[in-house]
């Protein structure tokens, strides 16, 4: 089911981080393509070298890298499925409110793809960030999970 697909993996900063390497390899496994896509926030936490280790693919890090200024265009559309995970409150809040203030949050505006976001904690509902109604609403139309 997710051999051959195109998954985009966007990573906002927060201890649970780290989780998200394990869904990579395992994405990668799977046989899926798996571009990921760090906050600067996430890149404090686990280092853009380990998501490369375990992806294969150059992991996407700013809005401002030479050669790449549209990159935020593309990576959205190629990609069949988009993950945030974790989904820090920050991230989604700015989400919903069509903040795209990095390149994470540009992605999520250009895509046309479904969005899976897994909010950091399950202790903390959606609600507990934003507002679930105005989190669907938005640019993005996630899910969370």
């Amino acid at each position: 089911m997710i051999e051959g697909r195109r998954v985009l993996v966007g990573v906002s900063g927060g201890i649970a981080s780290y989780k998200t390497c394990h869904l990579v390899r395992r994405l990668s496994e799977l046989g899926a393509e798996v571009d990921v896509v760090l906050t600067a926030s996430a890149a404090e936490f686990v280092r853009p070298l380990t998501f490369e280790a375990l992806s294969g693919r150059p992991v996407l890090t700013s809005l401002w890298t030479p050669g790449r200024s549209l990159a935020h265009i593309g990576v959205g559309r190629e990609a069949d499925l988009i993950v945030i995970a974790p989904a820090t409150a920050n991230l989604l809040a700015r989400a919903a409110q069509g903040i795209a203030d990095d390149l994470l949050t540009t992605i999520l505006l250009a895509a046309r793809r479904p969005v899976l976001a897994a909010p950091r904690a399950p202790r903390f509902p959606l609600s507990f960030c934003a507002d679930q109604s105005s989190w669907r609403a938005g640019p993005c139309r996630a899910r969370a999970v």
